[in-house]
């Protein structure tokens, strides 16, 4: 471990010749099979200045897998938007369009009011 003294950076100092250094690595989860999963659309305008975005909840998996599942839809729309924390956006009302891409690739979708 060429660069120890990162996972060090936060500690003060420590007199106990014992002591062990915590690391906090969080697991992330594995991304389930898209026929297992179950997919939540709706359409938001809250805290957007009006615009609407058509926002994907209930993913589960990777950081990265959401990311390329974002990155693949906001092609097919044609528009701009975001994956973080489980969510993805699409800009504009792409309800329909989102929903026909994600029962093409297996996932089971829902259409929320809104």
């Amino acid at each position: 471990m060429a660069k120890d003294w990162k996972d060090k950076l936060g500690v003060v100092f420590s007199t106990n010749p014992e002591f062990q250094y915590e690391h906090n690595e969080e697991n992330e989860q594995d991304t389930v099979q898209p026929s297992k999963q179950k997919l939540y659309i709706s359409l938001d305008k809250k805290k957007r200045k009006g615009k609407a975005v058509t926002l994907i909840e209930g993913f589960i998996g990777t950081d990265d897998d959401l990311k390329l599942l974002a990155k693949q839809l906001k092609t097919k729309c044609g528009v701009g938007g975001s994956a973080k924390d489980g969510e993805i956006i699409i800009q504009g009302d792409m309800r329909s369009k989102v929903i026909e891409l994600l029962s093409a690739q297996g996932y089971k979708t829902v259409k929320k009011g809104g």
